[in-house]
């Protein structure tokens, strides 16, 4: 997949990293990323996939805009309150960047639509706030062999991880959490998230999935970073395959 004289010069200063070159930009222009959720993570991480120039970005989320919505979701303005977020998001990604293909899809994702709407995809990020919408992800992600890379904020914690729990000693997300639908997950109505929180995680996720696209550094697979910026901390841990795990353990 040829790049062009414009993208040449929009990516340039990408194109130059010696960790990166053309082989990494040609990569992400033959790139499909799924993102599941245009909120607090979606935002930053649509913004920053359509400029970095991955081909295709599906984004799929149900949700309209809110006024609540405004203090960490950039891409949205006070015009866009009651508009779906996947097609204002979709919209955004394109004006951004002309050479991406974004694609909205205002559904629901749940466990009878999963693969189906993650079929296809390179890589998959996570950015929702919902805990049995994360495990429908996980398990499609797994059953399609797609990588995943899951992101989630609450209050001054963000955390990120990249799953691949499909191959015989890497984890799944289940691995983590467990397979319990009835967990509560990270609600930022609840929680409270502090705005530019949501932007330095998405941006990283945003980061993360650029690495594991174009193969620079070490990818996060099999390790869960965990940023507190309340005491301005930062670590990585771990994940290890769960023997007993029933999404993954084959």
């Amino acid at each position: 997949m040829l790049l062009g004289d414009a993208e040449l010069d929009r990516y340039a200063r990408q194109i130059i990293l010696p960790a990166f070159g053309g082989a990494g930009q040609t990569k992400l222009k033959a790139a499909h990323v799924a993102i599941i959720g245009a909120g607090g993570i979606g935002c930053p991480a649509i913004t920053y996939l359509a400029a970095a120039g991955v081909g295709r970005l599906t984004i799929i989320d149900h949700d309209h805009v809110e006024l609540s919505n405004l203090q960490r979701q950039p891409l949205f303005t006070d015009a866009d309150i009651g508009s779906l977020k996947a097609e204002v998001a979709a919209d955004a990604a394109r004006r951004i960047n002309p050479h991406v293909e974004a694609v909205a899809v205002a559904q629901r994702l749940g466990a009878g639509n999963a693969e189906a709407l993650l079929a296809g995809a390179t890589l998959i990020l996570d950015g929702c706030d919902n805990f049995a919408t994360r495990l429908s992800v996980n398990r499609a992600a797994v059953a399609l062999e797609t990588p995943l890379l899951s992101a989630a904020i609450g209050a001054f914690e963000g955390q990120i991880a990249l799953y691949q729990g499909w191959r015989p000693d890497s984890p799944c997300y289940a691995c983590l959490v467990g397979d319990d639908p009835d967990r509560p997950g990270i609600n930022c109505a609840e929680q409270g998230v502090m705005g530019a929180l949501a932007g330095m995680i998405g941006t990283m996720a945003a980061l993360e999935s650029v690495r594991a696209l174009t193969g620079w550094g070490q990818p996060l697979a099999g390790k869960l970073a965990i940023v507190d910026m309340l005491e301005r901390r930062w670590r990585e841990v771990s994940v290890a395959k769960e023997p007993e795990c029933p999404i993954c353990r084959g």
